[in-house]
């Protein structure tokens, strides 16, 4: 365990508008450094780092063996880990790039991250408790992919209660990326929309929904420390655990006008 902070507690407020103390997992970037030149910035949990690190550069077949590294140094205090290793050929960093379908390695972090100041989400469109309900309950009853194979992430794009889109795929980034997409298409604004997946909601999730100008963010997951934070940042109305008549607001409570229902 390379970090001791691996949970943080947060406060939220449940469907009957009561407040919990729930524990959320961290998320940290950690950027790589091969050589002395940056490689990439994965977001991680913080645990077993170092085999993190060696399983990447294998995978990536950035080394073929254990041998060819020199050292690697881990610094919290920075977020980077330092690797050197036996001369390697410039193809690592010149060979063409291939975003993959998993869910822990990403490069949107920095830049993008800066950019969110700018984002201003819409602070009068609010969504009613039954509604919720509603939106909650067609994304259960939609035949997907999932409900018949299992094994991938939905999404779910909503005005109102009226479900625009439902896209899947292996991966979470992937179904966000082709709703974007076709909101840009459809040349539609997220002002007043209500997007939903079935993946947890890291910092990533955060800043695309608010790149999209979208003011509500659901999830039938949970939520990360990063991924309220960026909530918090753009004022983001951030809900996870959202199943049957129950969900966690961690985020914007001022947007969910509650009725009273059970």
């Amino acid at each position: 365990m390379d970090n001791k902070n691996l949970t943080y507690s947060v406060t939220a407020i449940d469907e009957k508008k009561r407040k919990k103390s729930l524990f959320i997992p961290a998320e940290r970037p950690l950027t790589l450094y091969l050589n002395k030149r940056e490689l990439i910035t994965i977001m991680t949990l913080g645990m077993n780092t170092k085999s993190l690190v060696i399983g990447y550069l294998k995978n990536q077949h950035i080394i073929s063996s254990l041998e060819q590294i020199l050292s690697i140094q881990i610094d919290w205090d920075v977020n980077a880990a330092v690797i050197n290793t036996v001369t390697l050929n410039d193809r690592v960093f010149n060979s063409k790039k291939t975003v993959t379908s998993g869910c822990g390695q990403g490069t949107m972090f920095g830049d993008v991250a800066e950019n969110l100041k700018t984002i201003k989400l819409n602070e009068q469109y609010l969504l009613s408790q039954g509604i919720l309900y509603e939106i909650i309950n067609k994304v259960r009853l939609h035949d997907s992919v999932y409900r018949k194979a299992g094994s991938v992430h939905g999404c779910a794009l909503f005005r109102d209660k009226e479900m625009l889109f439902y896209f899947e795929d292996i991966g979470r980034h992937n179904a966000v990326d082709a709703i974007a997409g076709k909101m840009w298409e459809e040349k539609m604004s997220g002002e007043d929309l209500v997007f939903y997946t079935t993946g947890r909601l890291t910092s990533e999730m955060v800043i695309k929904g608010a790149q999209m100008g979208i003011p509500f963010l659901l999830s039938r997951s949970g939520v990360t420390q990063m991924g309220v934070e960026m909530a918090r940042k753009v004022n983001l109305t951030l809900l996870g655990r959202c199943s049957g008549k129950h969900f966690y607001i961690y985020h914007g409570e001022n947007r969910i006008l509650f009725n009273g229902l059970d």
